[in-house]
């Protein structure tokens, strides 16, 4: 049994961990509370059952991801191995990733974690889509103690506050918490990074393929990265109209009496989700807060997986039951860049290079969106802070138990390194002896990281810093090492697109 600050807690005890789910950290944000700011939650007598986690958040259901109606969802999750040493062990906190519209804490099993890299892990859920990152001016007062359009990011903050009230109960040194978190989740990291409301409330941060500080590469609705608040309102006024909800004046009290499962399927249809940049919680974007210093400077590892985004590519041709022709892979890069440009990215990546035309586009936007900016961005950060580069590039990365291979080899994708440091529900694990030992070096290299700022430790191949030059720490089996990023993502070649 724990006593955390709001009453006490009843876990439960595994082989190798002592398991704390389902804790809440904030009130539910339901009724008045929708599109507010977290308030603390409330105390309890007696001892809370804390075996099972706590619900999702509301969501529309995805290719690998249940549907939720629930608002009630502010719960947290909390890992310790069953037996340590330390006095205070260093406390990472987990920001699940699925573009901001699905997912839970609860998905990522942190037992291995916890036990080989000597660590507490705490698992929040935030607000996602239309509730947690919706940006209209009728939502910016009354209960927001900030602007609207990141209340997601409120909770992940007063997830970080809850850490700093009750990490000691379960073992854990408030003044060493370290962040961390993949896609949605590595650009939420990026975010408190950026945000002054996140200052000291972590020391270290680990961003693990994220969308931080690109510009939107695709067409539709907004993407699940930082983006100007003048766009995201516009969106915002945009929804708030098609839910029948268009007078400003009385949209929050309209929008406020929608059904949970009419707003849960706008997450993902019309406005995207994602941070608000531009006053409130994020004065300053990501990008620009990198480029000019002025962002909370603690030790940072960072990178990307190889083949970002044959997942994507995978998953449109699954959701579309269309694989990618030739056709449809000129048509789109006609739709990406102008002319000019698209007749020499496909001149640059013919298609019968690959093993299919869908492995082409994979690779360009690979290139483009994800390899050549993460490059950018460890320069820019560490001109100010202590950056680890990496890529991770197990080319034979086990894929999704739930979700169709394609036509293609699925290579090193995005997602493909969280089942190398989580039990993770949807990915089966590392399948060989050589990937499973990759799996425990990462995970020692992640706890190192946790416990000291550098990752470097006894047993483990040595990680430099990055120091401004192409080069990251490759994380393969058998084979971590050095990695040319702008050699291998072409980086030169794209420097002369769009210019």
């Amino acid at each position: 049994m724990i006593s955390t600050d709001a009453g006490a807690v009843r876990g439960r005890l595994t082989a190798s961990a002592r398991l704390f789910q389902g804790i809440p950290y904030a009130a539910p944000p339901t009724g008045p509370l929708r599109w507010a700011s977290p308030q603390r939650a409330a105390s309890w007598s007696g001892v809370r059952d804390a075996t099972k986690p706590g619900n999702r958040c509301a969501q529309a259901g995805g290719l690998i991801d249940d549907a939720s109606v629930t608002e009630d969802c502010l719960y947290l999750n909390v890992t310790t191995p069953r037996q340590s040493s330390a006095r205070k062990l260093p406390v990472m906190v987990w920001f699940h990733g699925n573009g901001f519209i699905n997912g839970a804490g609860s998905l990522y099993d942190a037992q291995r974690l916890a036990n080989t890299g000597n660590v507490i892990v705490v698992s929040p859920n935030y607000r996602l889509g239309i509730f947690g990152f919706l940006a209209h001016p009728a939502l910016d007062h009354g209960g927001a103690r900030h602007l609207s359009g990141n209340f997601g990011l409120e909770d992940q903050q007063a997830a970080l506050q809850w850490v700093q009230r009750n990490a000691s109960a379960f073992g854990g040194d408030r003044a060493n918490v370290t962040i961390f978190g993949e896609s949605a989740g590595g650009t939420s990291v990026c975010s408190h990074l950026a945000a002054p409301g996140s200052a000291n409330l972590f020391q270290k941060a680990i961003v693990q393929s994220a969308e931080c500080t690109g510009e939107k590469w695709s067409p539709g609705p907004p993407t699940w990265f930082p983006l100007p608040r003048a766009e995201r309102e516009r969106h915002g006024l945009e929804v708030a109209s098609k839910l029948h909800c268009p007078d400003v004046r009385k949209a929050a009290s309209c929008l406020r009496g929608l059904p949970t499962e009419v707003l849960a399927e706008w997450s993902d249809k019309g406005i995207g989700s994602g941070p608000t940049t531009g006053g409130g919680v994020l004065p300053l974007s990501p990008q620009k807060a990198f480029a000019t210093g002025r962002f909370n400077r603690v030790p940072i590892i960072q990178g990307i997986t190889r083949d970002e985004h044959r997942l994507f590519t995978a998953a449109i041709e699954a959701a579309t039951h269309q694989q990618t022709t030739e056709a449809s892979y000129k048509k789109e890069m006609h739709t990406l860049f102008n002319a000019a440009d698209a007749a020499r990215v496909l001149a640059r990546y013919p298609s019968n290079h690959f093993h299919s035309p869908g492995e082409a586009l994979s690779t360009v936007v690979t290139d483009w969106a994800w390899g050549c900016p993460v490059l950018d961005r460890n320069r820019a950060l560490s001109a100010h802070a202590p950056v680890y580069a990496y890529e991770f590039s197990d080319a034979n990365a086990p894929w999704f138990t739930t979700l169709a291979k394609p036509n293609f080899p699925t290579g090193a994708f995005h997602g493909g390194e969280l089942q190398y440091i989580f039990d993770d529900e949807q990915l089966p694990g590392p399948a060989t002896t050589a990937q499973r030992k990759l799996s425990d070096q990462m995970m020692r290299y992640w706890g190192q990281f946790a416990h000291t700022g550098n990752p470097n430790g006894r047993n483990l191949p040595k990680w430099s810093p990055f120091r401004g030059s192409d080069h990251v720490q490759s994380l393969a089996p058998n084979a971590i090492g050095s990695a040319d990023l702008a050699k291998e993502h072409q980086c030169a070649f794209w420097a002369s697109i769009g210019n």
